[in-house]
């Protein structure tokens, strides 16, 4: 299913698979919410410093979208990097966690990403998908069950009271999870901290810390990596010049753009996108 390097889309639309033939460079990256399942080889996720080991003994959870670096580092033509993904709709988390009757969440707040131990129901559950896709007069009626049984295993394995808290409605995890949504879709306004706290009903003080205690960024942090990476995205894939991107995402001042774009991707625009367009995206 993934002839080639690079990320393959598949006949159910929340699943993809990805295939990597030699490790690679730490590159930062914006993960949507998605569930990641290492069939061989073994990948890094680093958020704020902390570093998140998964390959085929252990999964990773993105429940809210988060800017972070990942890198390849066990992979081989012979034996390449593979890996299922599977995206993750929290309300779909929050419907199965009401049919299951699971209606506490634990009072602290963690990070929207973590990594956790795989276990045989939820590995017999993804092979029961991937079978799927060989069986597609099948796929519509069963792929979604299939899919719903993983949620519930991540959701019942260990650290799944951490997607469940940013599920559920009414907690401030699951707060600042639609403050994070609010932000990904409104990335080029203007941010108003006081209005976007007043938004999801919290103070502007607790507002800011908790976002950061899922985020590890302050809301502002978070715009600005949001607008970098989307001017990357339009340079390398859509040619789009420096200057024109820094434009579009809501920089008025090159400099500016550059000097932080270089803090973030480690090089100028043009110089790390040049370098980047012959790297696989994972």
């Amino acid at each position: 299913m993934a002839p080639s390097d690079g990320v393959h889309g598949t006949a159910f639309g929340p699943l993809s698979v990805v295939r990597i033939s030699q490790p690679t460079e730490c590159m930062p990256a914006v993960y949507e919410p998605r569930l990641v399942i290492v069939a061989q080889g073994s990948k890094t996720a680093t958020l704020a410093g902390q570093t998140y080991h998964y390959n085929a003994l252990n999964y990773l959870v993105v429940s809210v979208t988060l800017p972070v670096s990942g890198q390849v580092i066990e992979a081989t033509p012979e034996e390449p990097y593979l890996s299922v993904r599977l995206d993750i709709d929290p309300d779909d988390v929050a419907s199965l966690l009401a049919d299951a009757g699971q209606a506490s969440a634990p009072v602290g707040i963690d990070t929207g990403l973590y990594a956790a131990r795989v276990n045989a129901p939820l590995m017999d559950a993804v092979l029961r998908l991937m079978r799927l896709l060989d069986a597609p007069d099948d796929l519509a009626v069963l792929a979604p069950m299939a899919r719903r049984e993983i949620l519930y295993r991540v959701l019942t394995g260990e650290l799944g009271h951490r997607l469940r808290a940013l599920a559920m409605t009414d907690t401030r995890s699951s707060r600042i999870a639609r403050a994070v949504s609010m932000l990904r879709e409104n990335y080029l306004e203007a941010l108003s901290i006081d209005d976007l706290a007043r938004t999801v009903h919290m103070s502007t003080s607790s507002f800011h810390h908790q976002f950061k205690a899922v985020t590890t960024m302050s809301p502002l942090q978070f715009q600005k990596h949001l607008r970098l990476h989307e001017a990357r995205r339009l340079m390398m894939a859509g040619g789009m010049e420096a200057m024109s991107a820094a434009r579009h995402v809501g920089y008025e001042s090159p400099s500016q753009f550059s000097r932080e774009y270089k803090r973030l991707f480690g090089a100028p625009p043009r110089s790390e996108v040049g370098r980047s367009r012959s790297l696989p995206q994972v």
